[in-house]
């Protein structure tokens, strides 16, 4: 995850082919807890092999779209479990994989419901696991097979478990790509959890676009005839300089940071060619267009004034924000607590970007985040020894135990179900009515 800082304060639905099984309430409160109590032993009779799993990726940190070891650990993992996966290996991507589950004697109509599980893997220059997707893999193993067996308890039940693995989150966006390639057409659920300095259910990420800026002038000698050039660096300066005075009349929750990434060769060289990196973030999508209008009219202001040509790019997807989903958080938070995570109060503002926030546009789903110990901040040393640290697996099996449970919650309720669903609609409807339909909480 793209991580900037955490401020404290006080503060169309998709609709899948064929006709969806709804439970009409028939799995009991008895069997449902049946349920949970099975998936819990399931994982912690796993918890060595998880372990194993996560220490495996943690010690051999891949960057994004190179994760070939993680993988293949996945899909080992998988296919070690029992003949019931199907696994496809470099499914899609060069690194992502699928590993899917449906429960027997439930072939035909009505269509199995189709749970997915998320795993991320990719680690950060220099640093390696520092935002701990080592454990977002374990995580992801961990609930997928815990649910199987809860499901497993209850034959009846017309359900399938897919768990999806999405390589690239910390650049790229592997998520977006797969989503474009059609894996998550047939999910009806999605689930992950993430590594932080707490329990949340929910954290409201924001939107984040990477833009590569290339100024293109002339080179002549900076002291014999400086006057033949078309100085590329004044160009990039003149352009960071528009941004930094930019920033006083953009709201307070629009961020934008960056670096010039090439300004020249020598010193008596005009420079002909610069070269910026920035990042544009809001909490919202169409926030996000505003500010990207705004930050191309500061480029393009530098090009005009230095004579300089200039190209701008978007070499990346660009990130959504989370839609939240009200009925799962609750699930989540209630089934963390019976585990025994606290759930501090929530902070009011976040910074992060994730590829999720693609995926939760499309599928109803949550992503919460989970304590692993440490008050260390993502995105550093310290935060990456801790992700790998024993002290982290409680915590990691902990928040797998929760998002399975969630899933079982769902899944025994046909009304939990269509709330779900329900917020979701209602979620990606106030989206698309700009901030007076998200300042608008009712239903």
């Amino acid at each position: 995850m793209n991580f900037l800082n955490v401020s404290q304060s006080n503060v169309g639905i998709k609709q899948n082919s064929g006709s969806v099984w709804t439970s009409g309430g028939a799995v009991g409160m008895a069997n449902r807890n049946q349920m949970k109590e099975a998936l819990q032993e399931r994982i912690d009779s796993l918890k060595q092999q998880l372990h194993s799993l996560s220490r495996d990726i943690w010690t051999r940190p891949e960057v994004a779209g190179e994760e070939v070891n993680a993988h293949d650990v996945l899909v080992r993992f998988f296919s070690e479990q029992d003949q019931a996966w199907t696994v496809q290996s470099h499914y899609e991507l060069p690194t992502a994989f699928r590993a899917s589950w449906g429960s027997v004697g439930t072939t035909g109509e009505p269509r199995r419901l189709n749970v997915g599980f998320l795993c991320e893997y990719d680690a950060l220059p220099e640093i390696g696991h520092a935002c701990g997707h080592n454990l977002i893999a374990e995580v992801g193993a961990a609930a997928a097979v815990g649910l199987k067996a809860a499901v497993e308890t209850q034959p009846e039940l017309p359900v399938e478990i897919t768990v999806l693995g999405t390589p690239a989150e910390e650049a790229i966006g592997g998520k977006i790509d797969l989503i474009r390639a059609g894996a998550f057409t047939d999910v009806d659920l999605i689930f992950m959890a993430h590594p932080a300095q707490q329990d949340a259910s929910f954290l409201p990420t924001v939107t984040i676009a990477e833009v590569s800026v290339k100024y293109h002038g002339k080179a002549s000698h900076a002291s014999a005839y400086p006057w033949e050039g078309v100085n590329a660096l004044d160009a990039a300066v003149l352009a960071y300089s528009n941004l930094s005075a930019l920033r006083q009349q953009l709201k307070p929750e629009w961020k934008l940071h960056g670096i010039i990434k090439h300004g020249g060769a020598k010193p008596n060289i005009i420079p002909a060619y610069s070269e910026l990196e920035f990042y544009l973030r809001t909490p919202w999508l169409s926030d996000l267009w505003e500010l990207k209008a705004k930050a191309e009219a500061c480029f393009r202001a530098a090009a005009l004034a230095t004579g300089c040509q200039v190209e701008i790019m978007y070499p990346s997807h660009t990130y959504s924000n989370i839609l939240p989903n009200d009925t799962l958080a609750t699930l989540y938070k209630s089934n963390g607590e019976a585990l025994g995570m606290v759930f501090p109060e929530q902070p009011a503002s976040f910074s992060g970007s994730t590829d999720f926030g693609n995926v939760s546009f499309i599928v109803p789903g949550i992503h919460p985040f989970f304590h692993i110990g440490t008050d260390a901040l993502n995105h550093t040393e310290k935060y990456a020894a801790a992700a790998g640290a024993e002290e982290a697996q409680l915590y990691a099996l902990r928040a797998a135990k929760a998002l399975a449970m969630t899933a079982v919650d769902v899944l025994c309720c046909s009304d939990l179900l269509q709330r779900v669903r329900d917020d979701f609609r209602l979620a990606k409807l106030r989206e698309e009515k700009g901030p007076q339909g998200r300042n608008n909480n009712s239903h």
